[in-house]
């Protein structure tokens, strides 16, 4: 697999977004999902029949106004209160049932979606990888919200349209009848001509629209990566807000802030424009649509061929079927807003779906499993980031209880050598060999401190109430946050609240708390000064006597801290394992400080040797 994703072309995106969309309604859905459609069709269909019985009441009352028939009028006025009822149940009914399917779609999207997201570290492999889609978090909240709803809207609205035109055309037809025209001694007659001038009057509306906002889908498509574009930059100027206020990067942040927004402003400036275009069309057809009846029927009415009540009765009639086939006029927007978040998540679907066929295809990927005998071995490991190769063919075994640190010029690949260790790096080659039920974790310099309680922020990942709090004050304790633990069950921002060698401090608690086979350590204790680092190596040391720590770091501090050393330098085809240490740990205080008389420099008469990847030493 490359590091890289092709992005699919704007035709198939569409296609990509129903195909999985769709299954709501099938196998992998849920049968709700059929119920609240047809209670959707229901009330569509009881909203019809109360609009046919007040087209029908609109001509009686005009019909009874017009022969002054007072007891007509009143028998009218009083059956017009249950039709009222009848009409706002059944529309509260559509609403309900409407509501509920798109709640209900979100819902069984967002989850497939996620879960997909979340499968296999997918969330992280994405940020790795060139030709991404961005910001998949606003795709997934905001743009399958908009995906979700508007189609049920659309759908509702178009079954709606075309119902009310099938049904008020025959009203049209049979109550405008035919009409005659006379031009220079010749009589046309044009039947049902209500009907056709609606059908006139619908096209060149919908076509102007149509043509006048023909770029609405590019522009909101664009008005949407704008906004979550600038979203994501404000996010991340609150995440590192003390880092940009210690080196008081307030003035670059802003700029960035700004060129930022601008460009969402002129996105909603194009948005505007087009707007603008289309309110042109709609709001024109929108006062002319209930006048254009009247004035074509007032021939027929001065006559006497029709009665006022047929008038107003082919006026109403008129306006639903102009609504109806102005259904594209009203919606184009929405369909063009919808249109563009629909293809931003079927590219984050198209993404997923490469990502899933490269691990299924396992091509140009590092292939890991079971071992036996070391805790950890490589065989032939290649580490590669967008076509460069990091690590090549690292050949070692790291045996159950091994301390070992490895070291290397900064930018050599070793974070990304313990990542793929960890499993979080799936790209190169070679085979990554573990026992099977071997429990790992991995200490990132950066701490991830969760959203909640300190409680919860030392206890992740697993539940903050799997454990009791007398159990995670006692760990607190052990690695210097005594200080805290009455703080346990306050919900603070944390992140900001800790510095950082609390913050890895706390990741040392995990460990403590979590009991791991292998600890994996990257650069885990570069905010503690020595004497820290070293209290907490040796703690390590005691409490986790069996279980195999890998670390990564520079400081000459930690190779006494560890039984073996590992030197990774930098090659031509890429950084290699080029010599390997072993040595006694040396023995440390519980404050810790080196004990006096004991071993204190690397014993090399023990075990120094230098090796090559074509000849691995015997423990690899």
């Amino acid at each position: 697999m490359t590091k890289h994703i092709k992005r699919p072309e704007q035709s198939h995106l569409l296609r990509r977004f129903w195909k999985n969309a769709a299954g709501f309604w099938g196998k992998r859905g849920t049968r709700l999902s059929w119920v609240l459609s047809g209670i959707l069709l229901l009330s569509i269909l009881l909203n019809l029949a109360t609009s046919y019985g007040m087209n029908v009441w609109t001509r009686g009352i005009f019909d009874a106004l017009q022969e002054r028939s007072s007891h007509t009028i009143l028998l009218l006025s009083m059956a017009y209160l249950p039709l009222l009822a009848a009409s706002v149940v059944f529309s509260v009914l559509q609403v309900y049932a409407r509501m509920t399917t798109q709640r209900r779609w979100r819902e069984w999207f967002t989850n497939q979606l996620v879960n997909r997201w979340f499968k296999n570290g997918r969330y992280y492999h994405l940020n790795l990888v060139s030709g991404a889609p961005g910001n998949p978090e606003y795709r997934i909240a905001d743009d399958v919200r908009i995906a979700t709803e508007s189609p049920i809207n659309f759908v509702s609205g178009m079954i709606t349209a075309v119902l009310s035109a099938a049904t008020f055309i025959v009203i049209l037809w049979a109550i405008g009848g035919a009409f005659t025209v006379h031009v220079g001694g010749m009589s046309i007659t044009i039947p049902g001509f209500l009907v056709v001038a609606a059908l006139i009057y619908a096209v060149a509306a919908s076509g102007f629209m149509v043509f006048i906002g023909r770029r609405f889908i590019a522009v909101s498509e664009s008005k949407n990566q704008a906004e979550a574009e600038y979203r994501y930059v404000l996010t991340r100027l609150r995440e590192n807000g003390e880092s940009i206020a210690l080196l008081q990067g307030e003035d670059e942040e802003r700029n960035g802030v700004d060129r930022s927004f601008k460009i969402v402003l002129r996105a909603w400036r194009d948005i505007c424009i087009q707007t603008m275009r289309t309110t042109i069309v709609s709001q024109t057809s929108g006062y002319i649509a209930p006048v254009l009846p009247i004035i074509l029927c007032a021939p027929k009415f001065l006559d006497g061929a029709m009665t006022l009540g047929e008038v107003m009765q082919a006026a109403s009639a008129f306006t639903i079927v102009q609504a109806a086939f102005n259904w594209l006029v009203d919606n184009y927007p929405q369909l063009a807003e919808w249109t563009a978040s629909a293809r931003r998540v079927a590219a984050l679907q198209a993404s997923l779906d490469e990502l899933e066929r490269a691990e299924i295809g396992r091509v140009g990927r590092i292939n890991r499993c079971e071992g036996k005998g070391a805790a950890l071995r490589l065989r032939g490991l290649s580490v590669t980031l967008d076509d460069r190769t990091l690590v090549a063919g690292a050949e070692i075994a790291i045996m159950p209880g091994e301390k070992v640190l490895i070291t290397g010029e900064s930018g050599l690949g070793k974070s990304t050598l313990v990542r793929a260790l960890a499993g979080l790096w799936p790209w190169g080659g070679g085979e990554i060999e573990m026992p099977a039920g071997a429990k790992l974790l991995l200490l990132p310099q950066r701490v991830y401190v969760p959203l909640g309680t300190l409680r919860r922020v030392a206890n992740y990942p697993e539940d903050p109430h799997s454990r009791s709090v007398e159990e995670i004050a006692k760990v607190l304790k052990k690695v210097g946050l005594g200080h805290l633990v009455e703080h346990l069950d306050e919900e603070r921002p944390w992140d900001q609240t800790l510095s950082g060698g609390e913050k890895q401090r706390l990741a040392f608690a995990r460990i403590f708390l979590h009991r791991p086979d292998i600890i994996v350590l990257d650069e885990a204790t570069a905010a503690l000064d020595s004497r820290s680092e070293g209290q907490l190596m040796a703690l390590l040391s005691r409490e986790f006597e069996h279980a195999t720590v890998v670390s990564v770091g520079h400081r000459s501090e930690l190779e006494a801290l560890h039984g073996r050393k590992i030197v990774l330098q930098r090659g031509r085809q890429g950084a290699k394992l080029l010599s390997d240490v072993y040595r006694t740990p040396k023995p440390v205080l519980p404050s810790g400080r080196p004990r006096k008389g004991l071993l204190s420099r690397w014993n090399s008469s023990l075990a120094h040797r230098t090796f090559r990847q074509a000849e691995p030493a015997s423990r690899m």
